[in-house]
């Protein structure tokens, strides 16, 4: 395959003009492919991963099974490592993953003080605000703060727990399960997960607002 046919494969602009970030990462893409410093191949593969493989999607569904399966629920608590890879969900090599429960007395929130490590097998790509100084530093000082800028306000009587993650060890919160969910399907729950909800900054859907 040739650089020019790499490019054609992955050129979602519909004939519309490039932005000056696809037009960098093109070039990017060209030098690197050019230099043999990676093979377009494994760049369709990474591409494909992204766009297929990983994903909140699978964060909701784990959500959504730990709300309606109770066994599954408390080995999540346990293990999430080990419980996710029930699901299929394999954790890269050097992490292990760790999972919150939100209640009505505690509310988790999840940051990367340093970087950014984040779960992206489950909740895909990490956010451009998770990954900005501001959050990152505001999130350990001010976490209620933080998430009254998210839409999200708590009882004083709510404690505000902040796990800082690492290469090492991942987390994910789960959610409350909102109120008028119960009869719902695992793939009806899992409508109502938000990326947001399973990092802390955000809540559960209501029912019928999916």
């Amino acid at each position: 395959m040739t650089t020019q046919d790499h490019h054609h494969d992955h050129d979602h602009s519909g004939g519309s003009e490039l932005s000056e970030m696809q037009l960098r990462v093109r070039a990017l893409e060209t030098i690197l492919t050019e230099k043999g410093y990676v093979e377009p191949a494994a760049l369709d593969a990474i591409v494909e991963a992204c766009e297929t493989r990983i994903g909140p999607h699978n964060g909701a569904r784990v959500v959504a099974k730990a709300w309606a399966d109770p066994a599954f629920k408390k080995a999540l608590l346990e293990d999430a490592s080990k419980a996710v890879a029930t699901l299929g969900h394999l954790p890269r090599v050097g992490e292990h993953l760790v999972a919150v429960e939100n209640t009505p007395q505690t509310h988790n929130i999840v940051v990367c003080t340093l970087c950014s490590c984040y779960p992206w097998d489950l909740l895909g790509l990490p956010p451009v605000w998770y990954k900005s100084t501001p959050y990152r530093s505001r999130t350990v000082k001010d976490p209620r703060g933080v998430l009254r800028d998210f839409g999200v306000t708590l009882p004083d009587s709510t404690e505000i727990r902040v796990w800082d993650s690492t290469a090492e060890t991942r987390f994910v919160v789960l959610p409350m399960r909102p109120a008028g969910s119960a009869g719902l399907s695992e793939d009806e729950l899992a409508k109502l997960v938000t990326r947001d909800s399973m990092i802390g900054t955000g809540l559960a859907r209501a029912p019928g607002a999916a």
